[in-house]
């Protein structure tokens, strides 16, 4: 099992950050080099509690499909999303946010355990865990680009957000 946390400060309203970090089309973004797509579920607008989304990707030399549903959601605060399939034997990512000297931080917090057992805990470390926070680290850089010029607006419209 590995844990990443990152914290990003983001100088934007706090509703704004929070909605950008659920949205699907900002995700996919994000995750540009990966060609991630959402597939079935969710696949456009903001993702809410009780819902999931499968995406299909390519990860790691492989086209992968994964489903992740919200588990917990305390909105402007908090939601969580875990994978409900894929390739991890556990994957949950929290997402914080709060008001620090009017600017939003932003905390991500990744709970994620391979298969595999031993084998899988060594490529976790060794590998998986760089991974998965480069991924991290891009997509916190993409939401704070969006939140603090006017490319939100692209993204929040009346209708989602």
């Amino acid at each position: 099992m590995a844990v990443i946390s990152l914290t990003s400060l983001v100088d934007a309203p706090l509703q704004r950050v929070f909605d950008l970090s659920r949205s699907i089309e900002l995700h996919i973004i994000s995750t540009g080099r990966t060609n991630e797509k959402a597939v079935e579920g969710v696949t456009g607008g903001l993702i809410g509690l009780g819902e999931t989304v499968t995406w299909q990707a390519f990860h790691l030399f492989k086209q992968r499909r994964f489903t992740s549903k919200i588990t917990a959601f305390d909105p402007p605060f908090y939601f969580r999303d875990e994978m409900q399939n894929g390739d991890f034997k556990k994957f949950e990512h929290d997402h914080f946010f709060k008001l620090v000297k009017g600017k939003t931080e932003m905390k991500d917090r990744v709970i994620l355990e391979s298969p595999f057992g031993l084998l899988g805990t060594i490529v976790t470390r060794l590998f998986l865990k760089r991974y998965i926070t480069t991924l991290l680290l891009e997509r916190c850089k993409i939401i704070r680009d969006y939140a603090e010029t006017d490319k939100w607006k692209t993204i929040l419209t009346d209708k989602n957000g």
